[in-house]
């Protein structure tokens, strides 16, 4: 590695990350968190940096955790921006410093294939349809060549495939392993290397599960480090709030019941009263799905405990789960895959008991959630602060957490009260785009307030005379599917660009459809809030139509909104708002996404201007002009396409 004086110099006009990366520009504004970051690893401390948009933060903590010479887990917020760090960021850094730092990618269980799971299934095809046997088939014929089991290397068969289900790693089955199976074990495979990388590319689900294991006193999935960089740390809380919690699932209980039959066929094949029960728990899975309203939803569990249905058929199932566990004590000794079954019915149980006799604890949020064919119970904790300080404590490691979005109106507060982080430095870089010549924030007026009835059908008639002068190119993001089809309803005929919609295809093919035609209009609700990057003429309008506030009847929100109340706090300013204020520059966010992209943010709720907290919002986001004349909106699009045409002459 060439000698440097400083990380400044490394990411700057003449050092190598300029000389080996063509297209790099530097940025004052990635030097000044870089060094941020490389301070925190010297100091051993704790850094929450928010970068705007066009930082580059992933550079900016690439560069210092390659040249700290410290053990570096950086986690990501999603399994895609893990691939992208890991297979595309961290091999052009490594290589433009000459650095011969050991790095390895580490994903939790579910993501790799278990080569018993595997044969078990092709050994018993019958259970799965035809159109899951042909994925399996192609999931067999990979496995044949693959060094590292990693699912996401299968591309032709859907993520939601139940073939998944079959022949992924999970603990239940593969706990039962004697060490010397684990020479097959890609997982084992995996840990190992992490063990012995400098840098470790996780995500926050697997981090989370790490530190709640840690909280609870057991033992660790990660390796230890010197420190943890958490990119889209926005994300972390409420990723965190799901394994510090508790959750019975239909699907769970369903992997129990279809496990047990397999082994059952396996190790106890005159034990048939196992097969009967697993398929009577199922029956019963089904029944308690039916006593909760025929619609997807939900509330808190507090709401439906006392109806009749629900404790009839609650009741049955804890009886087929409990007459389950006890012919599965029985058949325990016949073969460690039974006896892992009666271990996971025993886990099970108690959570189920532990959901339903104390509702009201004050430490969880007790609410179900039903989906068409399933549903879960979950205890959610009222703040993950407490356990994630704990865990925190019990690492002597430096913390670095980044994102687009932290801070509400330059305050920080929000986001360090909800994972307990006290004593920690913050940093705040602006963008680096040009928002002030390059984007327009347009409020139009004469709208109704976003409860009436006629919002959205008033929206729309104004965003037409928009999409007429950006030519499409546009985002419409959408708080609500409600709202999203009733504008996709009321758009059709109605204008002359191609219209995508949210569902019609997988997201990436959304995507990558919107950019190749290049003047669609695509509709979107909140997964397209963030994670998407659009860059160049494609999008050159954003357009949303509500302030992202949480639902009130969503049953976690709720009970924390109570909690609040009780303690004396104020939960719209302290809570409700700033979370809407970061959803809000998440999809802000969207727009300009390169020093060449133009285009207008257009938000349509009226409360921006018309309550006294509208400021907090418009602090929040860029610095750029804002309108309420659609007459500028109109020429800043004239001006723009006389930049387009300018360009392509030159070209």
């Amino acid at each position: 590695m060439e000698p440097i004086d400083s990380i400044t110099d490394v990411l700057g006009q003449d050092g190598p990350i300029a000389r080996h990366l063509k297209g790099f520009a530097p940025r004052a504004e990635q030097q000044h968190l870089a060094e941020a970051i490389f301070s925190t690893f010297e100091k051993g401390s704790v850094l929450i940096g928010e970068a705007g948009t066009g930082t580059g933060k992933t550079f900016a903590y690439l560069v210092p955790a390659i040249l700290s010479g410290q053990r570096i887990i950086i986690s990501t917020g999603t399994r895609h921006l893990q691939d992208q760090l890991f297979y595309s960021d961290l091999p052009l850094i490594k290589k433009a410093l000459s650095s011969g730092v050991s790095t390895s990618l580490l994903k939790g269980r579910a993501n790799y294939l278990c080569k018993h799971r595997l044969q078990r299934a092709m050994r018993n095809p019958a259970l799965l349809d035809e159109k899951h046997q042909q994925h399996l088939r192609i999931i067999a014929e990979w496995a044949r060549n693959t060094r590292t089991g990693d699912i996401a290397e299968v591309m032709n068969v859907p993520e939601d495939s139940m073939a998944w289900s079959f022949i992924v790693s999970n603990i239940e089955f593969c706990s039962k392993h004697e060490f010397e199976d684990l020479e097959d074990c890609y997982v084992h495979h995996a840990r190992k290397r992490a063990q012995e990388s400098d840098i470790v590319v996780i995500n926050h689900h697997l981090l989370s599960a790490d530190l709640a294991l840690k909280e609870q006193g057991f033992g660790e999935l990660l390796p230890s480090a010197n420190a943890f960089v958490i990119d889209e740390a926005h994300q972390l809380p409420d990723i965190a709030a799901q394994f510090f919690g508790h959750k019975f699932s239909s699907r769970q209980i369903l992997d129990l019941a279809r496990d047990t039959v397999g082994e059952q066929l396996h190790e106890a094949p005159d034990m048939r009263e196992l097969r009967d029960l697993a398929q009577e728990l199922e029956t019963g899975i089904r029944h308690f799905r039916l006593a909760f309203a025929i619609e997807p939803g939900r509330d808190a569990w507090v709401t439906v405990k006392d109806t009749a249905a629900i404790e009839r058929e609650l009741e049955r199932l804890t009886i087929l789960l409990g007459s389950l566990e006890e012919a599965l004590a029985e058949g325990s000794t016949r073969g460690k895959g039974l006896e892992s079954c009666h271990k996971r019915a025993s886990q099970h149980a108690e959570t189920l008991k532990r959901f339903v006799e104390n509702p009201a604890d004050g430490e969880y949020v007790h609410w179900y959630e039903t989906f068409r064919n399933g549903f879960s119970l979950n205890m959610t904790p009222m703040t993950v602060a407490t356990p994630f300080q704990k865990a925190m404590e019990a690492m002597t490691s430096s913390w670095v957490f980044t994102s687009a979005t932290l801070a509400v109106g330059g305050d920080f507060s929000h986001f360090s009260s909800q994972l307990g982080l006290e004593d920690c430095r913050e940093l705040q870089v602006d963008s680096p785009f040009d928002y002030r010549h390059n984007a327009l924030l347009y409020l139009p007026e004469g709208l109704p307030e976003p409860q009436h009835a006629t919002y959205t059908s008033a929206i729309v008639e104004k965003i037409k005379p928009v999409l007429e002068a950006s030519q499409g190119r546009a985002f419409l993001l959408f708080t609500s599917y409600r709202a999203l089809h009733e504008a996709e309803r009321l758009l059709e005929g109605q204008v002359d660009f191609p219209i995508l919609v949210q569902g019609q295809m997988p997201k990436r093919e959304l995507i990558e459809a919107f950019q190749a035609v290049g003047n669609a209009v695509l509709l979107g609700t909140s997964s397209f809030w963030e994670g998407v990057d659009v860059r160049g003429d494609a999008l050159s309008l954003v357009v949303i139509d509500k302030l992202p506030f949480g639902s009130p009847g969503d049953p976690v929100m709720s009970a924390r909104i109570d909690h609040m109340k009780q303690a004396g706090g104020n939960p719209f300013f302290e809570f409700q708002m700033p979370q809407a204020a970061i959803a809000l520059k998440q999809g802000v966010g969207r727009l300009i996404r390169d020093v060449t992209d133009r285009g207008v943010l257009m938000l349509c709720d009226p409360r921006i201007r018309s309550r006294h907290y509208g400021e907090v919002f418009i602090t929040s986001l860029p610095p750029m002009p804002i309108t309420r004349d659609l007459d500028e909106v109109q020429e800043f699009y004239q001006l723009e396409n006389v930049a387009l045409d300018e360009d392509i002459a030159e070209s």
